[in-house]
């Protein structure tokens, strides 16, 4: 009877989203889902040191996702631990072995709920949690307080959660998912002559680019320009966003210009193919949605669905690139470009003379990283 009492309690609270203390155990329950836009359902929570804790993490996404509890500042450090895993990073759920892992959840498939029993650390201090699935790290985290006080810091000031999470209601600019062509009018209002908190996003017109380029700033003062015209990232920047006194001034011909050194441009006839590595494809624009205030890119090659996404790699040494091809059943290619300066690491699949070859089950899912040379 106990045990069935406990099923249907842990059920509840899997539905819930909730924090609980459970006297009889002498247990802090806590409840994590998966939001839309990778995203924990809970940015953070708090147990008192040395508590017995149960962490029901209940993936309610269509990915799959883990959760690895680090300890403190560390969290950076394990992300780019687990992207380092390459071919081996399934068979070890993408947990790198490092002492800087405290505790973690495996990979867990959609619908699937899994349970962690831990006592949390008797030191006080903030303890980061975070999915360290190919490419979900940078912005799919939380954090772990471990402290006798009864407030948490003001959420609106608190850096260890995601930027988007920072507020103490929701507000329409920070929904997680948002269609481009929704907001195409809001798009095309005049640039303001000031700078927002990256990411964040602009409809340019821009030298390199068709008229439909999207240029976007991102954190670790990393820009790039998306051509939504060619379905293709043309090219990215360190330094600086845009340069966009002419078009403040209203000149109907005025483009915007690049501030900052661009240290990729994608000369190549189309960077993805499908089943040859020589076959161009088709492509076709559909749209975007904002994750957390990035864009994810919807097109299709040959009619077939892909989506990127594109965030600055920890460090600020370059980016990276989360494709997700749900439908593909055969091989993927993906063409650097051999005059490129940028060094690339890939999450899976084998490089041969600037060209990454990956079955179609790889290529359901894989991130590029792209990381800017060290000036000699």
């Amino acid at each position: 009877m106990c045990n069935l009492l406990n099923k249907g309690l842990i059920s509840f609270i899997v539905l819930s989203g909730l924090v609980l203390q459970v006297s009889a155990q002498d247990t802090t329950i806590v409840s994590i889902h998966v939001l839309t836009g990778l995203q924990f359902s809970l940015p953070r929570f708090k147990v008192n040191p040395g508590a017995k804790v149960k962490i029901v993490f209940s993936n309610t996404d269509d990915m799959d996702h883990n959760l690895v509890i680090t300890q403190p500042d560390a969290r950076e450090d394990v992300v780019n631990a687990a992207l380092q895993l390459g071919d081996k990073g399934p068979e070890m759920n993408y947990i790198p072995k490092s002492s800087k892992v405290m505790w973690a959840i495996p990979v867990t498939a959609p619908e699937q709920t899994k349970v962690l029993d831990i006592t949390a650390p008797e030191k006080g201090g903030i303890y980061p949690y975070v999915c360290t699935y190919p490419g979900h790290g940078y912005i799919m985290y939380g954090a772990m307080y471990v402290t006798t006080n009864a407030n948490l810091p003001d959420i609106r000031n608190d850096t260890h959660i995601p930027p988007g999470r920072r507020q103490a209601e929701p507000v329409a600019a920070n929904k997680p998912v948002q269609n481009m062509h929704q907001d195409h009018h809001e798009m095309n209002k005049p640039l303001h002559p000031y700078t927002p908190l990256a990411p964040y996003l602009y409809r340019v017109f821009i030298n390199g680019a068709s008229p439909a380029a999207i240029a976007v700033s991102l954190p670790r003062d990393l820009s790039y320009c998306w051509d939504a015209g060619t379905c293709r990232l043309r090219f990215a920047w360190k330094g600086g966003f845009l340069d966009n006194s002419d078009l403040w001034k209203g000149k109907g011909d005025a483009l915007a210009n690049v501030v900052g050194s661009i240290f990729f441009k994608d000369t190549t006839a189309y960077p993805l193919r499908v089943k040859y590595a020589d076959a161009i494809p088709k492509v076709d624009y559909k749209g975007y949605r904002l994750i957390n205030r990035y864009p994810e890119f919807h097109y299709t090659l040959n009619g077939l669905d892909v989506y990127e996404l594109i965030a600055p790699k920890m460090d600020g040494s370059g980016l990276v690139r989360t494709f997700k091809i749900p439908k593909v059943h055969q091989a993927v290619w993906f063409v650097s470009g051999s005059e490129q300066e940028v060094i690339y690491h890939s999450s899976v699949g084998e490089w041969e003379n600037g060209k990454l070859k990956l079955t179609a089950k790889q290529a359901r899912e894989f991130t590029i990283v792209m990381i800017i040379p060290k000036k000699k």
